[in-house]
């Protein structure tokens, strides 16, 4: 088969590689359509090297058919052939054929294209992660979702939104925010025109203060944004993009007692993932199915172009998530 390789120069190309043989507890799937995220940026930067075990090539979500099961897979789960799943996967999703444990598959949800299921798994899987296991938010509760116009928060915002959540989001222009206006969030602000800490500060002292925050920046300003956190609130770090340093007031955190958790999907073992992706299945794919919640696609392009896929994310011009289809 053929999947996207890594250059010495970090160029990517289309190539070779061997055919994937599976275990007894796996099963074959021929990739229709393989999403993009961050990781796989990091990934190919050699700064996010795939678990063990793992092919060497990228990609973490996937949609396709069920071509071929092994013996443990056949008597422990319902799958069949030809069924249509979407999956997450360690690595290896830029390519025509993944193995993947039968527990990491879930349906394509009715009403969904293989581009918009591929979209699901890692982002959706990422955002009840840190939403309802880490984030413990509840319906009534406020969120803060930094970086409005990621793939990720083009998951986690209609999915709060649909549990009943409050959402506020940032973006860096007016024409960003207006193009993520079908999200619904509550409060979007610019932050090039207001200071995101000082929002907090009034949102908190009108009594909506920030329960959850799940933040990919970092950098200094989520230290000069915890003091404006409810008492007992959660700030999730899943990324630094803005920067891996900040200025913490530690007498603020423990006076309000907030804490700051790291979180990231890929370090789970696959029977944590299982269960997320269970969960998913039975509380969240029913409101993707009556259009609640729905996957953004910014962009779909064929596997040969997964140089310039990429480089849509490194400029950062996506709005939602880019799908790679062969």
């Amino acid at each position: 088969m053929k999947a996207i390789l890594v250059n010495d120069d970090r160029s990517l190309r289309w190539d070779h590689v061997p055919d994937p043989v599976i275990k007894k507890d796996e099963v074959l799937v021929k990739i229709h359509a393989a999403a993009l995220n961050r990781a796989d940026l990091m990934q190919r930067e050699g700064d996010y090297p795939p678990p063990p075990g793992c092919p060497e090539w990228m990609g973490l979500e996937i949609a396709g058919m069920i071509v071929d099961m092994g013996e443990e897979a056949k008597a422990r789960s319902d799958w069949k052939l030809g069924d249509q799943v979407c999956a997450l996967l360690g690595g290896g999703g830029y390519a025509q054929y993944a193995a993947v444990r039968y527990d990491m598959l879930m349906p394509v949800p009715k009403n969904c294209t293989m581009e918009e299921a591929a979209a699901i798994p890692e982002a959706f899987a990422t955002a009840y992660l840190n939403l309802f296991l880490e984030g413990g938010i509840k319906p009534g509760d406020t969120l803060l979702m930094n970086a409005g116009a990621s793939g990720l928060a083009s998951a986690i915002i209609p999915m709060a939104k649909a549990f009943g959540i409050r959402v506020i989001t940032t973006v860096l222009s007016d024409e960003i925010a207006a193009s993520i206006r079908h999200l619904n969030a509550d409060v979007v602000v610019n932050t090039t025109k207001e200071d995101i800490a000082e929002v907090l500060k009034r949102e908190l002292e009108a009594g909506r203060g920030v329960d959850v925050a799940i933040d990919c920046l970092g950098g200094e300003g989520m230290g000069r944004c915890l003091q404006y956190l409810k008492h007992g609130a959660r700030w999730i770090m899943i990324a630094a993009l803005a920067g891996t340093k900040t200025e913490i007031d530690l007498k603020n955190i423990y006076v309000r007692n907030v804490r700051i958790i790291g979180s990231t999907l890929r370090s789970r073992t696959p029977e944590v993932k299982a269960q997320i992706l269970s969960e998913l299945v039975e509380k969240v794919f029913p409101k993707v199915e009556n259009g609640q919640v729905k996957p953004t696609i910014y962009k779909v392009l064929p596997i040969t172009e997964a140089e310039a896929a990429q480089d849509i994310l490194y400029r950062g011009e996506n709005v939602g998530k880019v799908v790679l289809k062969l």
